[in-house]
């Protein structure tokens, strides 16, 4: 058992180990993973057309009646539900991935380091899953109604399967990587890169690249612009409420205690 010179104990559960058994360690953690995805792939795929439905649902309520979604490619019908049912099983495997990868790097880490990085792993995951939703159930039906309502007249929509499905798996992405920014936030401060004041006193630049991103990350419309550069900055400020207890509480973890 070595000591830090902050004073903190390493872990016990530490060791050296030669760079085989660490690689021989990140083998099987990295097949549990796949094999975490392939489970979740074989449970979810006999349900990939509903799914498909399910995911499209916001678009097909708002189309004319009779008018649906068609497949411009003949291998669509089978591809887009395939595609759509790979993602779903990476996204519901998440939380076996990154355990995963925090049972590897664990050992490494001292008692406060713990402390503050599973809760930070937990959040990442249920902030991820939020952003998701927060597209689905806010977002979407705004986009597409407003895509629906400006189209001129006399043209009938009849999206194509294929291309909302990469359409929509963008848009959860973005909001999904979108809402980790308090995680980042965080990140930064306990690393030490840069202090919760500084960030604060950038407010006005953080506010402008919330902006910006939400235009590069959406399609071409203020409404989901405004909808994803709002939960950016909001969440940008949580990161630095957060960001400033969380160092707090490693200052106060690694402060030497006094003998006596």
């Amino acid at each position: 058992m070595s000591d830090r010179p902050d004073g903190n104990q390493q872990d016990p559960l530490q060791s050296e180990m030669p760079l085989v058994e660490h690689l021989l360690e990140l083998r099987n953690r990295l097949l549990k993973m796949v094999l975490a995805v392939i489970i979740c792939f074989a449970a979810v795929y006999p349900f990939a057309n509903e799914l498909y439905l399910w995911l499209s649902q916001p678009l097909r309520d708002l189309l004319p009646v009779g008018q649906t979604m068609i497949a411009t490619d003949v291998t669509a019908p089978f591809f887009a539900p395939l595609k759509l049912a790979l993602v779903v099983s990476l996204f519901a495997a998440i939380p076996v991935i990154l355990y995963q990868l925090w049972s590897f790097i664990a050992p490494g880490l001292y008692a406060h380091e713990k402390r503050l990085a599973f809760p930070l792993l937990f959040t990442s995951i249920l902030l991820f899953y939020l952003g998701a939703a927060f597209a689905y159930f806010v977002v979407f039906p705004l986009v597409f109604g407003f895509f629906t309502a400006i189209g001129p007249e006399g043209i009938v929509e009849l999206p194509d399967i294929t291309s909302y499905l990469n359409f929509v798996l963008k848009m959860f992405f973005a909001f999904g990587v979108a809402f980790e920014i308090p995680i980042a936030t965080i990140l930064l401060i306990l690393s030490g890169v840069t202090t919760a004041s500084s960030l604060a006193a950038k407010r006005p630049y953080i506010v402008v690249a919330c902006f910006v991103i939400g235009m590069l990350l959406t399609p071409p419309d203020i409404i989901s612009q405004i909808l994803l550069a709002l939960p950016m900055w909001l969440l940008f400020e949580v990161g630095i409420l957060f960001g400033r207890l969380a160092r707090r509480e490693v200052a106060e973890a690694t402060t030497p205690t006094d003998p006596s």
